[in-house]
């Protein structure tokens, strides 16, 4: 009985060794691996019925909750307030560069120096530099609004940061209330093309690269950006809790992203519950530091100007915020790959339990700890430059550095997301592996698996 089956079958034991395997534990699943990796992070074995219903019965009350909790804090716009002329709140226009010329800057009074005369003075020897040096004086024409076409006049002095050129498309601001000679005068210039081609590339890259899910990640990025201009922030401005309208809506970008981006799949609902779990972490480390160090959140002209125009804003409130939706995007990346790290092994191996699966996956999740935490940080850093350099400068022990509320901020920011991201890693795989290792696929679909692959072996053996 022995003697039939053994010569045919040697030489491509490695073969059948490896369908038998298949048949085992995946084959059924292959036409779902095929749908699925259209959709989701990588190809994933379907789930039982009952471990979906489990799942459903988590996830759907958290997504109604989320979807209430928008209709009930929808703001329904930005509240209207009176323009200050002050920084960001002022009239704007468009307006180009039609002509350039050298003046004397003593001839325009462009600059004086100080009635001290103290030259020893950087404030000194650049006024007198700039009244002694060649100004130019830019003819500028404004290109919207009311008072589209009139013409303004606009001296820059030879060491001003942004210097004009002829054509050139500039931002115009217009104080209503001042002289006529003075209503008009340039604050920027216009970037709006350079920045629209890159975000073109950008986009045709993500298409390119990504085909299919590369454009639902494309499409869930401007949804993101909807629920943040039209909803995050004029609630805020409206007067609703930072911290309830992070959290809903961070949750609404989270839910749309994830599905989106890698599907209606088990392997997301997944990360999805580790995403949420870590941004729950994030809200409460971040409430009892911010409140223990006393970080106010109003520590530029930018806070300053909000708590101005809106003084019910809680600040505070308001840093927490940004804490928590700056965390979701690196999150998101955490948790889906700490996800699939775990259905990939379950595939590779079914016979792993949750314990094995846990610590193959976290050897994993250590390498991306060191490397989110490495880029949070250094993201944080490079963004916050020019204010260590101004330390550098003055001196500046590094305590007394860390100490002020300015640095602070940032410090409080990168270390509370830097735990959640850290959390996240060990929550997310113990869920995963919980989740892949409870399900246990129906008999009928495992027969149906292993009878096709036997009965091509025996037609092998009848030749």
């Amino acid at each position: 009985m022995t003697s039939l089956p053994q010569p045919p079958t040697e030489p491509t034991e490695p073969t059948g060794h490896h369908d038998h395997e298949h048949a085992s534990h995946g084959h059924a699943v292959v036409p779902a691996q095929g749908h699925s990796h259209s959709h989701s992070h990588g190809p994933a074995a379907p789930v039982s019925k009952h471990l979906r219903k489990v799942i459903a019965a988590v996830l759907i009350p958290f997504a109604v909750a989320v979807f209430i909790g928008m209709v009930v804090l929808w703001p329904g716009g930005a509240p209207a307030h009176e323009r200050t002329g002050v920084g960001f709140d002022r009239q704007t226009q468009q307006g180009q560069v039609v002509a350039l010329e050298s003046v004397d800057c003593k001839s325009v009074n462009a600059s004086q120096v100080p009635s001290t005369g103290d030259l020893s003075t950087p404030q000194g020897r650049e006024a007198k530099a700039a009244q002694t040096g060649d100004c130019k004086k830019a003819t500028v024409v404004v290109g919207s609004g009311p008072d589209k076409g009139r013409a303004f006049f606009e001296i820059v002095q030879p060491g001003a940061p942004r210097q004009l050129k002829q054509g050139q498309e500039v931002v115009v601001a217009h104080a209503p209330d001042a002289p006529r000679d003075l209503q008009y005068s340039v604050i920027d210039v216009n970037r709006k093309l350079p920045m629209a081609l890159l975000a073109g590339i950008f986009a045709v890259a993500v298409v390119v690269v990504g085909r299919l899910r590369g454009l639902f990640a494309l499409v869930a990025l401007v949804i993101s950006f909807a629920i943040l201009t039209l909803f995050i922030l004029p609630a805020i401005l409206q007067g609703s809790n930072p911290l309830v309208v992070a959290i809903v809506g961070a949750s609404a970008i989270m839910l749309i992203a994830l599905y989106m981006c890698h599907g209606l799949t088990a392997r997301t609902s997944v990360a999805v519950l580790g995403t949420l779990v870590s941004l729950l972490l994030i809200g409460l480390l971040g409430s009892v530091f911010i409140d223990w160090a006393f970080l106010s959140g109003n520590t530029d002209d930018n806070t300053g100007l909000i708590h101005g125009l809106y003084p019910d804003i809680d600040m505070s409130g308001l840093l927490l915020a940004g804490v928590i939706i700056g965390s979701l995007g690196v999150l998101d990346d955490v948790t889906v790959t700490q996800t699939s790290a775990v259905w990939e092994l379950h595939q590779a191996d079914p016979k792993m339990g949750p314990r094995a699966l846990y610590r193959a996956a976290i050897r994993i999740g250590r390498d991306h700890i060191a490397s989110v935490v490495n880029t949070l940080v250094l993201a944080y850093a490079g963004a916050a430059l020019p204010l260590l350099l101004l330390f550098s400068i003055a001196n500046s022990s590094m305590g007394s550095v860390a100490n002020s509320e300015l640095v602070a901020e940032e410090i409080v920011r990168t270390l509370v997301g830097s735990i959640g991201l850290v959390a996240s890693v060990p929550v997310t795989t113990a869920l995963a592996a919980l989740v892949v290792s409870a399900d246990r696929p129906g008999a009928p679909a495992a027969a149906a698996a292993t009878g096709p692959v036997r009965g091509g072996r025996g037609r092998r053996r009848k030749r």
